[in-house]
């Protein structure tokens, strides 16, 4: 992570954070059919069981990214979102370490995500393929189709 850089726990009142999950629930909508959206709304990273952390530098928001923890000792990365004034200065791999290491952290044995297809999934495919993410099968309630996909990564716990 870059000097002056800082994750923080999302504060959901924030209009800069509001603005950028529009934007990635935008996006995610564009990219893909309604039925294949399953990005998580405000509403959503509310939830329990589910952090949503941000990466800032001094008032600027570079990204989001959320973990959702399964009792089943799996757990699930969701939201992540480099804001697009931010992107190649490595925001999205400083958001995949942190929830890799939290997750360890907190004893879970796997991270899952799903995740589109297309070359606006791109960048992101090649990050988590580049952090050792395998392609798995549909988990959760989700089902497989022609817009979306399945990694997974083996945690060792801290």
């Amino acid at each position: 992570m870059q000097p002056g850089w800082r994750i923080l726990p999302a504060d959901f009142d924030d209009a800069r954070l509001q603005a950028l999950l529009t934007l990635h629930l935008d996006g995610m909508r564009r990219y893909s059919p309604a039925c294949g959206v399953h990005a998580l709304d405000l509403s959503g990273l509310k939830a329990p069981g589910v952090t949503l952390y941000t990466l800032w530098h001094d008032q600027a928001l570079l990204g989001m990214g959320a973990l959702r923890l399964d009792p089943d000792g799996v757990a699930e990365i969701k939201s992540m979102r480099t804001h697009p004034d931010h992107l190649g200065r490595g925001v999205g791999r400083a958001l995949l370490e942190h929830l890799i290491a939290e997750a360890c952290r907190q004893g879970y044995r796997r991270l899952s995500l799903e995740t589109g297809s297309g070359p606006a999934f791109d960048a992101a495919l090649n990050l988590y393929g580049a952090r050792g993410f395998k392609k798995g099968e549909a988990f959760g309630g989700y089902t497989a189709s022609d817009f979306n996909q399945f990694y997974r990564l083996d945690l060792k716990p801290a």
